[in-house]
């Protein structure tokens, strides 16, 4: 893959993690808005590298993400910033597996993943990233 081609699909994912996209000319605008021009057949083909779905509503949504969001429902049992940390709790033997979702969703804002028992500590550029990833990954909960 190009390094155009892996800048453009940081920010399809980063778009479509902000914000409901309905349809491909609506990310060949997002990405525009972004300083990036792509044409229509390439974002169809972005679409499909990275396993963009439609869901409920009728919005994109990566495949991925949408397994976390399920795994933190039934086994998350917290979600605490803590500095440049994200300290997740999950049910016991839980938490290498809730790891390695959140590690395949490619989440740009998490720099990597520690994984014990029932314990993940994410860590993050930032505190202001840290809490940020804490709300969304809070938010999944519900």
């Amino acid at each position: 893959m190009t390094q155009k081609a892996s800048i453009r699909h940081s920010l399809i994912r980063e778009i479509v993690r902000q914000r409901p996209i309905s349809s491909q000319s609506e990310l060949v605008e997002a990405l525009a808005q972004r300083g990036m021009k792509a044409t229509q057949a390439t974002v169809s083909r972005d679409v499909r590298e990275l396993g963009l779905r439609k869901y409920t509503g009728g919005y994109y949504a990566i495949a991925e993400d949408r397994h976390v969001r399920k795994m933190f429902q039934e086994l998350v049992t917290s979600v605490v910033p803590a500095q440049n940390l994200v300290v997740v709790k999950t049910s016991t033997g839980i938490a290498q597996g809730v790891a390695a979702a959140l590690d395949a969703s490619k989440r740009g804002e998490v720099i990597g993943t520690i994984a014990g028992d029932d314990t993940i500590i994410l860590v993050c550029e930032d505190n202001d990233r840290a809490t940020e990833v804490a709300r969304l990954l809070d938010a999944y909960r519900t």
